[in-house]
């Protein structure tokens, strides 16, 4: 069986071919700088079209979309009622879902009789209890407008908690584990009983940990004050939290290991600030489960710095929990819900 993987960005396009037999890669190819000045790719079509593969021949297309609301919870085939509901999403997720919906578009054009799948990264945390995703605000918000927390990065935490169960020698109904996908976007996810119940990311990706460029967890005042004070317009303030803050926001870089490198006070500052958030939620994460059997630690920077994993991991508690590094494989595990898709078909 041969599944092929997009990741439709709004000026990019990643695209994996997996042999589903042997899990193997047998193309992947990634389109950068698509509609941009001097780029010779000007649309999603032509991103696919460059490829030269006749997309007719495949099993299925997977697609990875961000936002899947509150009524798409598991991976499913994509017909037009699908496309309306992630349309109807894309004020939740602007940049995402306009840019995965472009691939879905091409990629039926391209081959219409070929199953397309939607794998959508909110589908694990579908499984978090009310008073996990609820904000205190008037309920009437969550019943008409569908605020509530949602999470992000639902495909990469659920590749983790099954390679952690296989590492652990259990069943993925059996762990209970603290994963962190730790990257130029970061999340932590409290997992009991293979299930997501708590995820750093909530409405949309901002929330949470101190990432790469966004502010993560801020007091939601600072927003009033910004726009009342200091004159500031919601794009500009939309601007500042999702990217001129974070690391770059605190000493000018977002790449960890220039920071790491780097002897400036600031530079210090911003891993002490990045480390003690990630520590704040591991521990607020172990008062909501049982036991833990393993912290899990991937993305490229979870995945890749030692400096980093160490000193997260310099807390008297933690030092009794047992540690993984996993390479996530979010292309991989998007696969795999394709066949699932098609078997239960």
């Amino acid at each position: 069986m041969k599944i092929a993987v997009i990741n439709s960005g709004s000026s990019s396009l990643k695209f994996k071919l997996f042999d589903m037999s042997t899990n193997e890669v047998l193309k992947s190819i990634l389109i950068e700088r698509i509609g941009e000045e001097n780029s010779t790719i000007k649309t999603h079509h032509d991103a696919l079209e460059s490829m030269e593969i006749d997309f007719t021949t495949l099993d299925a297309i997977g697609h990875r979309v961000v936002h899947g609301g509150e009524s798409l919870t598991s991976s499913v085939i994509i017909n037009d009622e699908v496309i309306k509901i992630i349309k109807d999403l894309i004020p939740l997720a602007p940049l995402h879902n306009r840019a995965n919906l472009e691939g879905v578009v091409v990629a039926r054009l391209k081959a219409p009789n070929t199953p397309q799948i939607a794998v959508f990264d909110t589908a694990f945390h579908s499984s978090m209890p009310k008073e996990a995703y609820l904000y205190a605000l008037p309920y009437e918000m969550y019943e008409k407008h569908n605020i509530r927390r949602y999470g992000f990065h639902g495909t990469s935490h659920s590749f983790i908690t099954k390679a952690a169960a296989k590492e652990l020698n259990k069943s993925v109904q059996e762990v209970n584990l603290i994963t962190l996908h730790l990257g130029n976007g970061a999340s932590v996810c409290a997992i009991k009983n293979g299930k997501s119940v708590d995820t750093s990311m909530g409405f949309t990706p901002l929330e949470g940990l101190m990432m790469g460029s966004r502010s993560g967890d801020i007091d939601p005042a600072i927003v009033l004050y910004l726009q009342r004070e200091l004159g500031l317009s919601v794009e500009e303030v939309d601007a500042t939290l999702n990217k001129k803050s974070g690391l770059i926001g605190v000493c000018g870089d977002n790449d960890v290991r220039n920071i790491i490198k780097s002897g400036d006070e600031k530079a210090k500052l911003a891993l002490d600030m990045m480390i003690r958030r990630i520590q704040k939620y591991i521990g607020a994460y172990l008062t909501l489960l049982p036991s833990v059997d393993a912290i899990a630690f991937s993305g490229g920077i979870g995945e890749n710095s030692s400096y980093v994993r160490e000193r997260v991991l310099d807390v008297a508690i933690f030092k009794e929990i047992k540690v993984l590094v996993i390479k996530t494989n979010e292309e991989l595990e998007i696969a795999n819900e394709c066949v699932k898709v098609l078997k239960n078909k």
